[in-house]
């Protein structure tokens, strides 16, 4: 498409892209937003005090293609924050996110906002994949199933009490939702910002559709350098059981009860055994322990 049509498409979502230091990355993820079948898009790209070259890879994509918007934070603030300052600029009826190292799928803009189009609905869901490496790059996986689970099969204007499996859809990046849901509405500090993020905008929402196609493919560093690639380490465990509780809470307090019991079963069957397998110190295991207790007392 020209410079001149991609002016004239009026953007109806905005997708925020905040990055620190993944400039070898960021190009792929932008060239995936810019590849996307529905080009009625804008994207605010927040480079959040990066000292290696992502701040001149989002320039650059903003001198070739009006539709980005570039912020620089001149120090380094977190992801929340990052993403906040996107959602000051928004502007849109609806509302996306990608992180700078994933990657869109082609048509999923077309899916998740097409969705909202024709449904009324609040919030899209999507599936998505892991991508992970393989040889000199990185290949797509499979759906996991319990990320299935909460979006298969396909559903339209669905309230929480239909469909509680969707509250295990813990990541911002897999939807797009109403703008008017974030009026009131901004990202904690703090690490796994989405998990209490996810839960207020479903509790928020008045209906509720799901994607069963995947519709990002997230990135396993093969560097193991992100956030989750650190669980093994203390004080990552201390944040990740936080933020679980943190959306628990939600949960327990606008929630239908089904969605509290999704939520706590699935972290014991998948979030417990996975990070007990990481345990690097004795704390680790003990501080673990006590948390599954009190999950087990919510899951009954």
């Amino acid at each position: 498409m020209s410079e001149d049509g991609i002016r004239a498409a009026v953007p109806v979502v905005t997708v925020i892209v905040a990055g620190w230091n993944i400039a070898g990355y960021a190009t792929e993820a932008l060239e995936s937003l810019r590849g996307q079948t529905r080009t009625d898009w804008r994207a605010i790209l927040v480079d959040d005090g990066s000292d290696d070259a992502t701040g001149a890879v989002f320039d650059g994509f903003a001198s070739m293609d009006p539709r980005f918007t570039v912020i620089h934070h001149p120090d380094r603030l977190g992801l929340g924050a990052a993403r906040n300052s996107g959602l000051e600029l928004a502007g849109t009826p609806y509302v996306g996110f990608l992180d700078a190292d994933d990657v869109m799928e082609p048509d999923a803009l077309a899916r998740l906002v097409g969705a909202l189009e024709r449904s009324g609905s609040d919030i899209a869901v999507g599936a998505y994949r892991r991508l992970r490496p393989s040889g000199s790059g990185y290949a797509p996986s499979d759906v996991q199933p319990w990320v299935a689970a909460s979006t298969a099969p396909s559903r339209i204007g669905v309230t929480l009490a239909e469909h509680p499996e969707v509250v295990n859809n813990i990541v911002a990046w897999s939807k797009v939702s109403r703008a008017e849901l974030w009026r009131e509405l901004r990202f904690p500090a703090g690490l796994y910002e989405d998990q209490l993020i996810a839960q207020e905008l479903y509790t928020r929402a008045r209906r509720i559709d799901t994607i069963a196609e995947p519709v990002v493919q997230w990135r396993v560093r093969a560097d193991g350098s992100s956030i989750t690639q650190g669980e093994g380490r203390i004080e990552v465990l201390r944040a990740v059981l936080a933020a679980m509780r943190a959306g628990l809470e939600v949960l327990r307090r606008s929630a239908p009860e089904a969605a509290v019991l999704a939520r706590a079963r699935t972290i014991l069957a998948m979030d417990v055994p996975r990070l007990h397998a990481q345990a690097s110190t004795p704390e680790y295991p003990r501080q673990l322990e006590a948390f599954r207790a009190e999950i087990a007392a919510l899951a009954g």
